[in-house]
């Protein structure tokens, strides 16, 4: 073990001081359920923003992000549309003032909106809670696991092992190391809920942009008196159908086998998908997890689109600065790696044995608490999403609707608990961050997306549509991996076929949604589609009332904020490889993006995020 004093120390630095964090909000959060689930509203755009980039520069994404750089170089940086990477364009565009307007506490109390309290309204809010809860805990796992891997490196089972009563074998080690640190995070995050949450991860992500910052310049420095070596298509974005020109046979013989093993090989082809799906899934909204959840915290409708832009702003070059950082350092003295696991070499191992390896003391210490603090900030933004749809949505609309303050923190505490044990036990079946991520993204999430993009942009969808288009979707991703071979994303089509026909199954064997909620949701919400009949009553009963007739300029909009995300990710990348070229011509479209966006987005917000006026005869209606 390489950890020195120092770099323990800072570590347990940062480990007291986010705890304090969680003291000193525990008494503003248990003021009231929104106090404790959204902070009271209170939150600027910005620290929401920095809070959501901290919660997504998690240790198994990076671990992940890591492996993908070293062995595909450039190409890397398409691989994350699987989530996908892109959807915070859309959230920034258009979505998150949306969801921002309906004025709810989480994306299960939103369906009450859409749809009411009849028909179906009981059954699509519960599969919206179940599909919730079945992704928190699959990200919980997926957290647990990748810590597990990455504090393993750093101590050794046989320095551990001494001092204690039992014995593991080396495949639970990191399930050990992963149970111990999810007790911390579970501390802090439970007793401040998200105004705690928010706080702490702004401090966490000034410590992993410090340390983003230190191993970019440490992997220039190399490069100063070394060069890559790596397959030429390894330095360009570009691809063909296939990846045959990736080529490491003389280099590192072992990544070809990796190549094979991921799937990835007919690139073309798993693009394509990557793209379709991940257009629908972006268009579908943020699914139930800590992304909505600080959407739904934001002041206004605004700040919720400031927010989402804000995200990409900060994270991205600040993320791939580390992860092209760690890579090059890793392909510079891949020999001196210690990537050997129970089950072979072990590619995600990659990140911690460079740390271990390369970073200076002082250096470690920081680095370890900034990952650190991106595994608990994930984690306490997960758990916290978890617990609003436990109390807010199954034990306050159907336990106990009238209870107090005291007893809503006590129900708080408990659901932490009992979710971070449950996702523990899901760690302990998974084989690792890969596959777990892969079946996340690929298969639970292409059940999600059929019913949800219906529910946005067609007033004829309702209840029984939903919940039946969901059923249908969740049921055969949680079989599929047992039947299918290979990568999960190729039965997408199936997944989202069987799905779409749930959807309209039961839309057309159910009535419409009650007018009047309808009319209430549009006049809000002021979504575009095919929402024509409902506009139109809307605008009988109020003339003032305007159609949203920005549908071109948000899609314009959309492409052009993917096309600076994509600069935003290949900047840092050049800058730590000496591409300068190439730097600067990224920088240049950067900047004429910025230009873009600053007349057909950031100066349309205002107008573009106010809600129908009300008209005088419109009655009342509350949710």
């Amino acid at each position: 073990m390489k950890l020195t004093a120092i770099d323990v120390g800072i570590v347990a630095l940062y480990l007291v001081a986010v705890a304090v964090i969680g003291l000193v909000m525990q008494r503003r959060a248990r003021e009231n359920k929104n106090a404790y689930l959204l902070g009271g509203n209170t939150l600027p755009w910005y620290a929401l923003g920095l809070s959501n980039a901290s919660g997504m520069f998690d240790i198994s994404g990076t671990m992940w992000m890591v492996m993908l750089a070293f062995v595909y170089g450039l190409k890397s940086i398409w691989i994350p549309w699987l989530w996908p990477s892109f959807n915070q364009v859309f959230l920034m565009m258009f979505l998150a003032a949306w969801l921002r307007r309906s004025n709810v506490t989480t994306g299960a109390e939103w369906m009450l909106t859409r749809f009411g309290r009849g028909n179906y309204a009981n059954q699509s809010h519960g599969i919206v809670v179940v599909f919730a809860l079945i992704s928190c805990l699959g990200f919980l796992a997926y957290g647990f696991i990748g810590l597990g891997k990455f504090v393993e490196i750093f101590v050794p089972w046989s320095f551990v092992q001494p001092f204690l009563p039992f014995d593991l074998p080396p495949e639970f080690v990191p399930h050990f190391y992963g149970l111990i640190f999810t007790s911390f995070a579970v501390f802090y995050s439970i007793l401040g809920g998200m105004s705690s949450i928010v706080w702490a991860d702004v401090l966490q992500f000034v410590i992993m942009t410090v340390a983003a910052v230190v191993i970019g310049v440490m992997a220039m420095n190399n490069l100063e008196t070394a060069t890559l070596n790596v397959p030429e298509a390894w330095k360009t974005p570009f691809f063909g159908a296939t990846l045959d020109d990736l080529n490491w046979t003389g280099i590192i013989d072992e990544v070809n086998e990796k190549i094979q093993a991921d799937g990835y090989t007919m690139f073309g082809i798993f693009f394509s998908m990557m793209v379709f799906k991940g257009i629908l899934a972006s268009i579908a909204g943020p699914t139930p997890n800590y992304d909505m959840q600080k959407i739904l915290s934001s002041r206004s409708p605004q700040d919720a689109a400031k927010m989402s832009g804000f995200v990409s702003l900060v994270l991205i070059p600040t993320r791939y600065l580390m992860i092209i950082g760690f890579s090059v350092l890793a392909l510079l003295n891949y020999d001196q790696l210690n990537l050997d696991s129970a089950s072979g070499i072990d590619f995600e191992r990659i990140l911690p044995s460079a740390i271990q390896n390369f970073a200076p003391t002082g250096v470690m210490g920081l680095i370890l608490a900034g990952l650190l603090a991106a595994f608990i900030g994930t984690f306490a933004g997960t758990l916290n999403a978890a617990q609003a749809y436990l109390v807010n949505d199954i034990y306050l609309k159907y336990v106990n609707p009238t209870a107090s303050n005291v007893t809503v923190t006590r129900m708080n505490y408990t659901t932490g608990v009992v979710v971070v044990l449950v996702s523990v036990v899901i760690g302990f079946f998974a084989e690792d961050v890969n596959s777990l991520l892969q079946w996340i993204v690929a298969g639970l999430y292409g059940g999600y997306i059929s019913a949800n993009v219906l529910k946005w942009y067609w007033w004829r969808f309702n209840s029984s549509g939903f919940f039946w288009g969901m059923l249908a979707g969740i049921v055969p991703a949680l079989i599929f991996p047992y039947i299918f071979d290979g990568l999960d994303l190729y039965y997408f089509p199936l997944l989202l076929v069987i799905s779409l026909a749930g959807s309209l199954i039961g839309t057309f064997t159910a009535p419409p949604t009650d007018e009047e909620t309808l009319k209430i949701f549009y006049r809000n919400v002021r979504p575009w589609g095919f929402w024509g009949p409902i506009a139109a009553k809307v605008k009988a009963e109020n003339p003032e009332a305007t159609e949203n007739r920005n549908f071109k300029l948000d899609a314009f909009n959309v492409v052009i904020g993917v096309l600076g995300q994509m600069c935003l990710t290949v900047i840092p990348i050049y800058l730590v490889i000496g591409m300068e070229t190439e730097m600067y011509i990224a920088l240049g479209i950067l900047l004429v993006v910025c230009v873009i966006l600053k007349k057909t987005w950031w100066d349309k917000l205002d107008t573009h995020n106010a809600a129908i006026p009300k008209s005088k005869k419109e009655p009342l209606v509350t949710h």
